[in-house]
C-alpha cells in the first residue's frame, strides 16, 4: 500500500511530464502547499534556475499563510516579479494538488496580475 506523500509524488511527476511536453521553453510556475503556508516559484528547467518566488513565509506578509487571501496574495507578488523580470507566458504546474482552494486562488491572482497560462 502507498502512502499519500508517494501518491502526491506520482501525481506531480505526471503533471510534471505533461508540461514539458507543451511548455515549449516557457518558464513553469510551480506551487508547493504546507499547512502553514504558501509557496511559488518562476522555473526555468533549460536553465535550471529560479526567476523569481513568493510566499506566504516572506517578511512582509501580514496574518495566516493558510488562507486563499493569503495565497491570493501570493499570485499578485509573484505575478509583479515576473514581469520585472521580463516573463509573460507560462505554465502552470499544480503538483499533485488538486486545482481548487488556496491553488486556484494564487493561479487567478497571477493571471490578473499578467501572467498567461
Amino acid at each position: 500500500m502507498k502512502s499519500s506523500r508517494e501518491k502526491m509524488q506520482r501525481r506531480a511527476q505526471r503533471n510534471r511530464i505533461k508540461l514539458r511536453k507543451v511548455a515549449s521553453g516557457r518558464p513553469r510556475l510551480s506551487v508547493f502547499r504546507s499547512s502553514k503556508h504558501i509557496y511559488a516559484q518562476l522555473i526555468d528547467d533549460k536553465q535550471g534556475v529560479t526567476i523569481a518566488s513568493a510566499s506566504t513565509a516572506e517578511k512582509d506578509t501580514k496574518g495566516s499563510g493558510a488562507n486563499v487571501d493569503a495565497a491570493a496574495g501570493v499570485g499578485k507578488r509573484l505575478a509583479e516579479r515576473a514581469t520585472k523580470a521580463g516573463v509573460k507566458d507560462v505554465v502552470f504546474d499544480r503538483g499533485g494538488y488538486i486545482f481548487h482552494g488556496r491553488i486556484k486562488a494564487l493561479a487567478d491572482a497571477a493571471r490578473e496580475g499578467g501572467l498567461n497560462f
